[in-house]
């Protein structure tokens, strides 16, 4: 099939990876949906800004326990099997969640959010599996040169997900509840395994050298240690996430400061990506590579800004336009990273690159929801966020001054 590398659509017009891209859509649309439920539930139980913030906590200890083996794994198994299996954990645990809101809700009572904790760990095992067979596989549906246009539109799909899935799953909890809206998130994840299962199979690659399970493992973070392109791309958005990510204390903000319930929460969940939305289909157009390194870097620093701004506005529709205009600055990032990575990767080492960027960037959402939930303890709201912003502008001067292969770098 002749493809046009200049045609906006390119990546979307190969069958495979329509059907790889609509999969991941749903599966994400029922992740987003699940994940604003869990975070409304808790608060409901506890009031507790620390007990949000150990939600990404529950999450990320399995997942950074498992992602380098599960990046091993990704480069010797059926990449497709794994993201099959992985996905019926996520739909399994979906099913407990019901249960636990539903005909277990005595658990609740007698345990208070543990048993959604318990829950949400075996989701980060399955997480830390899923990752990168997930990134590594994609990267074999298209061409080398439509790296950049698959991102966007992965970028695309992700971020509507973002938007539908928040936003479904705080008017499902403000109307009918817990249990309607755990159900729904079973019969997105389901349709979505469907459309995972007719994705053809691709073959492993093979690997250039013989290497013993530590070395394999070890392989990955020495690849990326010594690329200082992706270790300053990824560092960025680690820490950008970890210090700027408000979005586990928005029940607080919703609750206390800007006076909106479940549904207003949901809606401001799905600020950022809607803004996210318009600047990937601007992006699919007019692609940011050209000085790829010094965008990236002002689209940051731009976050860390929003971050700030978000923290001391009292106006509900000012603070939805904030974290919109915040999700636009962070697709941009998004997008230039995941094109780094996939064009500086090798093949048979994709699964032990993703992971170790997994580690970087996965990671650091669960990890930031809990600095926001601990800073919010220990600070108090406004100051913790004003604070995570200001210290992701003091990233952005760190890795300018640190990484000038980064701030050149243009495809």
């Amino acid at each position: 099939m002749d493809l046009n590398t200049n045609d906006a659509y390119a990546a979307l017009k190969i069958v495979d990876y329509r059907r790889f891209i609509t999969a991941r859509f749903l599966i994400t649309f029922a992740i987003q949906m699940q994940s604003v439920v869990i975070g409304w539930q808790i608060y409901q139980i506890t009031h507790d800004a620390l007990s949000l913030g150990l939600i990404g906590m529950a999450e990320a200890i399995p997942f950074l326990g498992v992602t380098l083996f599960a990046g091993h794994i990704a480069d010797l198994v059926d990449r497709k099997y794994i993201i099959l299996l992985s996905n019926l954990v996520y739909f399994i645990c979906t099913i407990a969640l019901l249960l636990i809101s539903t005909v277990l809700q005595p658990l609740l009572s007698s345990f208070g959010p543990m048993p959604i904790y318990m829950v949400i760990f075996i989701t980060g095992l399955a997480r830390g599996f899923l990752s990168p067979a997930q990134n590594a596989f994609a990267a074999q549906l298209v061409p080398k040169e439509l790296f950049g246009n698959a991102s966007t539109w992965n970028s695309v799909a992700w971020q509507v997900a973002e938007v539908g899935g928040p936003a479904i799953g705080g008017l499902l909890c403000g109307f009918w509840g817990f249990g309607t809206a755990y159900f729904f998130v079973m019969a997105f994840s389901a349709i979505g395994w469907l459309f995972f299962f007719f994705v053809k199979k691709r073959p492993v690659p093979v690997r250039t050298k013989d290497e013993t399970i530590w070395e394999s493992l070890s392989s990955g973070l020495k690849f990326v240690f010594g690329n200082q392109i992706i270790l300053s791309a990824i560092s960025l958005d680690m820490f950008a996430v970890f210090f700027g990510g408000a979005i586990s204390v928005l029940p607080i903000f919703a609750d206390q400061v800007l006076h909106t319930g479940a549904k207003g929460l949901g809606f401001l969940r799905a600020a950022p990506a809607v803004g996210a939305i318009i600047m990937s289909l601007v992006q699919a157009y007019w692609p940011p590579f050209k000085k790829a390194g010094r965008n990236l870097l002002i689209c940051v620093f731009g976050f860390g800004v929003c971050i700030i701004l978000f923290a001391i506005s009292k106006s509900f529709y000012l603070t939805m336009f904030i974290l919109m205009i915040s999700g636009m600055f962070d697709n941009v990032s998004v997008i230039i990273r995941a094109t780094i990575i996939q064009i500086y990767t090798p093949d048979e080492m994709r699964g032990r690159v993703s992971a170790v960027n997994g580690i970087f960037i996965g990671s650091s959402n669960e990890l930031g929801s809990f600095e926001s939930g601990l800073a919010a303890k220990l600070l108090g709201l406004i100051p913790s966020v004003i604070f995570g912003g200001s210290m992701t502008l003091a990233v952005v001067a760190s890795v300018r001054k640190l990484a000038p292969k980064l701030r050149r770098l243009s495809f």
